[in-house]
Protein backbone atom coordinates (compact mmCIF):
# COMPACT_ATOMS: atom_id res chain seq x y z
CA UNK A 1 0.00 0.00 0.00
CA UNK A 2 1.04 3.73 -0.19
CA UNK A 3 0.48 7.24 1.50
CA UNK A 4 -1.58 9.38 0.20
CA UNK A 5 -1.48 13.08 -0.05
CA UNK A 6 -5.07 14.86 0.19
CA UNK A 7 -4.88 19.06 -0.87
CA UNK A 8 -6.27 21.65 -3.74
CA UNK A 9 -5.50 24.86 -4.98
CA UNK A 10 -8.40 26.25 -3.37
CA UNK A 11 -6.04 26.34 -0.29
CA UNK A 12 -4.60 29.06 -2.04
CA UNK A 13 -6.97 31.24 -1.98
CA UNK A 14 -7.73 31.84 1.45
CA UNK A 15 -6.00 34.87 1.70
CA UNK A 16 -5.24 36.69 4.87
CA UNK A 17 -4.05 40.01 5.27
CA UNK A 18 -0.13 41.36 4.65
CA UNK A 19 2.03 40.11 7.03
CA UNK A 20 -0.18 37.55 8.65
CA UNK A 21 1.67 34.16 9.69
CA UNK A 22 -0.87 31.96 8.00
CA UNK A 23 -0.39 32.85 5.07
CA UNK A 24 -0.62 31.44 1.41
CA UNK A 25 3.12 30.61 0.95
CA UNK A 26 2.97 27.79 4.19
CA UNK A 27 0.54 25.90 1.63
CA UNK A 28 3.53 26.50 -1.50
CA UNK A 29 6.40 25.32 0.85
CA UNK A 30 4.76 22.17 2.11
CA UNK A 31 4.01 21.16 -2.11
CA UNK A 32 7.42 22.09 -2.62
CA UNK A 33 8.77 19.85 0.29
CA UNK A 34 6.46 17.11 -0.93
CA UNK A 35 7.83 17.62 -4.51
CA UNK A 36 8.86 14.48 -6.27
CA UNK A 37 7.56 12.32 -3.35
CA UNK A 38 6.32 8.78 -4.26
CA UNK A 39 2.31 9.47 -2.92
CA UNK A 40 -0.65 8.97 -4.14
CA UNK A 41 -2.29 12.47 -4.37
CA UNK A 42 -5.88 13.31 -4.48
CA UNK A 43 -8.05 16.14 -4.66
CA UNK A 44 -9.45 17.23 -1.26
CA UNK A 45 -13.48 17.22 -2.27
CA UNK A 46 -15.62 19.97 -0.75
CA UNK A 47 -17.23 18.74 2.54
CA UNK A 48 -21.03 19.35 2.50
CA UNK A 49 -22.81 20.97 5.49
CA UNK A 50 -23.72 17.34 7.30
CA UNK A 51 -19.80 17.29 7.95
CA UNK A 52 -19.44 20.44 9.61
CA UNK A 53 -22.48 19.74 11.75
CA UNK A 54 -21.13 16.78 13.52
CA UNK A 55 -19.01 19.15 15.65
CA UNK A 56 -20.80 22.58 15.07
CA UNK A 57 -23.99 24.06 15.11
CA UNK A 58 -26.04 25.33 12.05
CA UNK A 59 -26.04 29.35 13.65
CA UNK A 60 -22.38 28.84 13.91
CA UNK A 61 -22.19 27.31 9.98
CA UNK A 62 -24.73 30.22 9.35
CA UNK A 63 -22.37 32.99 10.73
CA UNK A 64 -19.24 31.57 8.89
CA UNK A 65 -21.09 31.33 5.75
CA UNK A 66 -22.47 34.79 6.48
CA UNK A 67 -19.07 36.55 7.01
CA UNK A 68 -17.67 35.89 3.96
CA UNK A 69 -17.17 38.98 2.15
CA UNK A 70 -17.24 39.98 -1.72
CA UNK A 71 -13.64 41.46 -1.64
CA UNK A 72 -11.39 42.24 1.21
CA UNK A 73 -11.58 40.49 4.65
CA UNK A 74 -13.86 39.88 7.58
CA UNK A 75 -12.39 39.05 11.25
CA UNK A 76 -13.89 36.55 13.48
CA UNK A 77 -11.46 37.30 16.06
CA UNK A 78 -8.35 39.41 16.30
CA UNK A 79 -6.16 37.01 14.19
CA UNK A 80 -8.63 34.64 12.51
CA UNK A 81 -9.62 36.26 8.85
CA UNK A 82 -12.25 35.62 6.55
CA UNK A 83 -11.67 36.74 2.61
CA UNK A 84 -13.79 35.60 -0.55
CA UNK A 85 -12.13 32.49 -1.01
CA UNK A 86 -11.63 31.52 2.30
CA UNK A 87 -15.48 29.27 3.06
CA UNK A 88 -14.51 26.55 -0.10
CA UNK A 89 -10.73 26.32 1.68
CA UNK A 90 -12.42 25.58 4.83
CA UNK A 91 -14.39 23.06 2.91
CA UNK A 92 -11.57 21.61 1.46
CA UNK A 93 -10.22 21.09 4.62
CA UNK A 94 -12.67 19.72 6.12
CA UNK A 95 -13.45 17.22 3.44
CA UNK A 96 -10.04 16.41 2.98
CA UNK A 97 -9.50 14.63 6.25
CA UNK A 98 -12.83 12.86 6.10
CA UNK A 99 -11.90 11.88 2.43
CA UNK A 100 -8.74 10.50 3.72
CA UNK A 101 -10.62 8.58 7.14
CA UNK A 102 -12.83 6.80 4.26
CA UNK A 103 -9.30 6.40 2.16
CA UNK A 104 -7.60 4.77 5.61
CA UNK A 105 -10.59 2.88 6.93
CA UNK A 106 -11.41 1.60 3.25
CA UNK A 107 -7.90 0.04 2.93
CA UNK A 108 -7.38 1.93 0.09
CA UNK A 109 -4.27 3.21 1.19
CA UNK A 110 -2.17 2.80 4.28
CA UNK A 111 -1.85 6.02 5.70
CA UNK A 112 -2.52 10.01 4.52
CA UNK A 113 -2.04 13.23 4.87
CA UNK A 114 -3.71 16.35 4.53
CA UNK A 115 -1.77 19.21 3.24
CA UNK A 116 -4.76 22.00 3.33
CA UNK A 117 -5.33 24.83 4.99
CA UNK A 118 -6.91 26.84 7.70
CA UNK A 119 -5.85 24.69 10.46
CA UNK A 120 -8.67 23.49 12.45
CA UNK A 121 -7.62 22.61 15.78
CA UNK A 122 -8.46 26.11 17.62
CA UNK A 123 -12.27 26.05 16.01
CA UNK A 124 -14.15 26.04 19.05
CA UNK A 125 -18.37 24.65 18.97
CA UNK A 126 -18.98 28.31 18.11
CA UNK A 127 -15.86 30.24 17.66
CA UNK A 128 -13.34 30.48 15.17
CA UNK A 129 -10.34 31.56 16.83
CA UNK A 130 -6.15 30.96 16.09
CA UNK A 131 -6.41 31.14 12.37
CA UNK A 132 -9.16 28.19 12.17
CA UNK A 133 -12.69 28.17 11.02
CA UNK A 134 -13.79 24.69 11.90
CA UNK A 135 -12.21 21.07 13.97
CA UNK A 136 -11.32 19.49 11.36
CA UNK A 137 -9.23 16.68 12.85
CA UNK A 138 -12.18 16.86 15.57
CA UNK A 139 -14.92 16.28 12.55
CA UNK A 140 -12.73 13.67 10.89
CA UNK A 141 -13.07 11.58 14.54
CA UNK A 142 -16.75 11.87 14.55
CA UNK A 143 -16.82 10.70 11.11
CA UNK A 144 -14.78 7.62 11.93
CA UNK A 145 -17.23 7.04 15.04
CA UNK A 146 -20.41 7.77 13.54
CA UNK A 147 -20.08 6.91 9.63
CA UNK A 148 -17.99 3.91 9.90
CA UNK A 149 -18.73 2.67 13.60
CA UNK A 150 -15.48 2.75 15.37
CA UNK A 151 -15.28 2.56 18.60
CA UNK A 152 -12.17 3.80 19.39
CA UNK A 153 -10.30 6.53 17.90
CA UNK A 154 -6.84 8.01 18.96
CA UNK A 155 -6.39 12.36 18.20
CA UNK A 156 -3.01 13.29 18.89
CA UNK A 157 -1.77 17.03 18.32
CA UNK A 158 1.93 18.20 18.88
CA UNK A 159 1.82 21.74 18.02
CA UNK A 160 2.99 23.95 19.87
CA UNK A 161 -0.22 25.61 20.83
CA UNK A 162 -2.67 24.09 22.65
CA UNK A 163 -5.97 22.17 21.04
CA UNK A 164 -8.48 24.18 22.45
CA UNK A 165 -10.69 23.90 19.88
CA UNK A 166 -10.55 19.87 19.46
CA UNK A 167 -10.87 19.54 23.39
CA UNK A 168 -13.65 21.39 23.46
CA UNK A 169 -15.36 19.50 20.47
CA UNK A 170 -14.15 15.75 21.76
CA UNK A 171 -14.62 17.18 25.95
CA UNK A 172 -17.88 14.82 26.32
CA UNK A 173 -16.91 11.88 23.53
CA UNK A 174 -15.68 8.85 25.81
CA UNK A 175 -14.70 7.29 22.09
CA UNK A 176 -12.29 9.65 21.83
CA UNK A 177 -8.84 9.84 23.04
CA UNK A 178 -7.19 13.16 23.00
CA UNK A 179 -3.38 13.04 23.37
CA UNK A 180 -1.67 16.97 23.14
CA UNK A 181 1.67 18.43 24.28
CA UNK A 182 2.35 22.03 23.91
CA UNK A 183 4.14 24.90 25.33
CA UNK A 184 2.61 26.42 28.61
CA UNK A 185 2.53 29.10 29.07
CA UNK A 186 1.74 30.08 25.71
CA UNK A 187 -1.13 31.03 23.40
CA UNK A 188 -4.37 30.12 23.88
CA UNK A 189 -4.05 29.63 27.66
CA UNK A 190 -5.47 26.08 27.49
CA UNK A 191 -4.18 22.31 28.02
CA UNK A 192 -3.14 22.51 31.74
CA UNK A 193 -2.79 18.53 33.06
CA UNK A 194 -5.92 19.08 35.11
CA UNK A 195 -7.93 18.90 32.07
CA UNK A 196 -8.74 15.47 31.56
CA UNK A 197 -12.05 15.63 30.02
CA UNK A 198 -15.58 14.76 30.97
CA UNK A 199 -14.51 10.58 30.79
CA UNK A 200 -10.96 11.34 31.48
CA UNK A 201 -9.64 10.17 27.83
CA UNK A 202 -7.50 13.88 27.59
CA UNK A 203 -4.14 14.10 28.43
CA UNK A 204 -2.65 17.44 28.20
CA UNK A 205 1.52 17.50 28.65
CA UNK A 206 2.64 20.82 29.10
CA UNK A 207 6.59 21.82 27.82
CA UNK A 208 8.49 24.58 29.72
CA UNK A 209 9.85 27.53 26.97
CA UNK A 210 13.03 26.71 25.89
CA UNK A 211 12.67 23.25 26.01
CA UNK A 212 14.07 20.53 23.37
CA UNK A 213 14.13 17.20 22.25
CA UNK A 214 15.11 15.58 25.20
CA UNK A 215 11.84 17.04 27.19
CA UNK A 216 9.54 16.63 24.45
CA UNK A 217 10.67 12.78 23.99
CA UNK A 218 10.46 11.96 27.82
CA UNK A 219 6.81 13.54 28.25
CA UNK A 220 5.52 11.62 25.32
CA UNK A 221 7.59 8.40 26.59
CA UNK A 222 5.38 8.88 29.82
CA UNK A 223 2.41 9.65 29.64
CA UNK A 224 1.57 9.89 26.12
CA UNK A 225 2.91 6.68 24.35
CA UNK A 226 1.02 4.29 26.86
CA UNK A 227 -1.93 6.31 27.28
CA UNK A 228 -2.57 5.57 23.74
CA UNK A 229 -1.02 2.26 23.67
CA UNK A 230 -3.87 1.83 26.51
CA UNK A 231 -6.50 3.08 24.86
CA UNK A 232 -6.25 0.90 21.78
CA UNK A 233 -7.54 3.05 19.01
CA UNK A 234 -9.13 1.65 16.21
CA UNK A 235 -7.61 4.58 14.08
CA UNK A 236 -5.10 7.36 14.82
CA UNK A 237 -5.80 11.13 14.11
CA UNK A 238 -2.89 13.64 14.39
CA UNK A 239 -2.85 17.02 14.28
CA UNK A 240 0.38 17.54 13.06
CA UNK A 241 1.44 21.37 13.54
CA UNK A 242 5.12 22.22 12.81
CA UNK A 243 5.69 25.28 15.32
CA UNK A 244 7.69 23.53 18.08
CA UNK A 245 10.81 23.47 15.37
CA UNK A 246 13.40 25.50 16.81
CA UNK A 247 13.23 28.05 13.98
CA UNK A 248 9.60 28.71 14.42
CA UNK A 249 8.58 32.88 14.93
CA UNK A 250 5.30 32.14 17.11
CA UNK A 251 6.67 30.14 20.08
CA UNK A 252 9.82 29.20 22.29
CA UNK A 253 10.33 25.35 22.13
CA UNK A 254 13.56 23.80 20.77
CA UNK A 255 12.27 20.56 18.42
CA UNK A 256 14.59 19.78 15.82
CA UNK A 257 13.39 18.06 12.10
CA UNK A 258 14.38 14.95 13.14
CA UNK A 259 12.04 15.27 16.44
CA UNK A 260 9.20 15.91 14.06
CA UNK A 261 10.49 12.39 12.42
CA UNK A 262 10.87 10.40 15.99
CA UNK A 263 7.19 11.06 16.77
CA UNK A 264 5.69 10.07 13.32
CA UNK A 265 7.89 7.09 13.67
CA UNK A 266 7.04 6.39 16.84
CA UNK A 267 3.03 6.86 16.47
CA UNK A 268 3.50 4.71 13.29
CA UNK A 269 4.79 1.75 15.77
CA UNK A 270 1.32 2.32 17.50
CA UNK A 271 -0.62 2.02 15.06
CA UNK A 272 0.68 -0.99 13.76
CA UNK A 273 0.41 -2.33 17.29
CA UNK A 274 -3.16 -1.04 17.37
CA UNK A 275 -5.11 -0.30 14.10
CA UNK A 276 -3.17 -2.05 11.21
CA UNK A 277 -0.60 1.55 10.85
CA UNK A 278 -4.40 3.41 10.56
CA UNK A 279 -2.77 6.82 10.29
CA UNK A 280 -4.57 10.14 9.16
CA UNK A 281 -2.57 13.31 9.65
CA UNK A 282 -3.63 17.29 8.77
CA UNK A 283 -1.42 20.42 8.77
CA UNK A 284 -1.94 22.56 11.86
CA UNK A 285 0.64 25.28 12.54
CA UNK A 286 4.40 25.98 11.37
CA UNK A 287 5.30 29.38 10.03
CA UNK A 288 8.94 29.53 9.71
CA UNK A 289 8.76 28.30 5.67
CA UNK A 290 12.36 26.80 5.49
CA UNK A 291 11.57 25.26 8.89
CA UNK A 292 7.74 23.92 7.91
CA UNK A 293 8.73 22.70 4.68
CA UNK A 294 11.49 20.22 6.81
CA UNK A 295 9.45 19.08 8.94
CA UNK A 296 6.87 17.92 6.71
CA UNK A 297 9.36 16.35 4.40
CA UNK A 298 10.41 14.23 7.24
CA UNK A 299 6.93 13.28 8.74
CA UNK A 300 5.13 12.49 5.47
CA UNK A 301 8.34 10.67 4.53
CA UNK A 302 8.09 8.47 7.59
CA UNK A 303 4.17 7.79 6.60
CA UNK A 304 5.28 6.94 3.00
CA UNK A 305 8.00 4.86 3.95
CA UNK A 306 5.97 2.98 7.19
CA UNK A 307 3.25 2.79 4.82
CA UNK A 308 4.66 0.72 1.85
Amino acid sequence: MTTACFSHDDGLNHVNPDGHPEQVARLTAVADALHGMDLDRRAAPLCDDAEILRCHPQRYLDRVIASVPDRGFTRMDGDTTVSPGTLRAARRAVGGCCAAVDAVLADEVANAFVACRPPGHHAETETAMGFCLFGNIAIAARRALDHHGLSRVAVVDFDVHHGNGTQDLLWDEARALFVSSHQMPLYPGTGDPSETGAHGQIVNMALQPGSGSAEMRAIWERPGFPAIEAFRPELILISAGFDAHTRDPLANLNWTTADFAWITGRLCDLADAACGGRIVSTLEGGYDLQALGDAVAAHVDVLRERGA
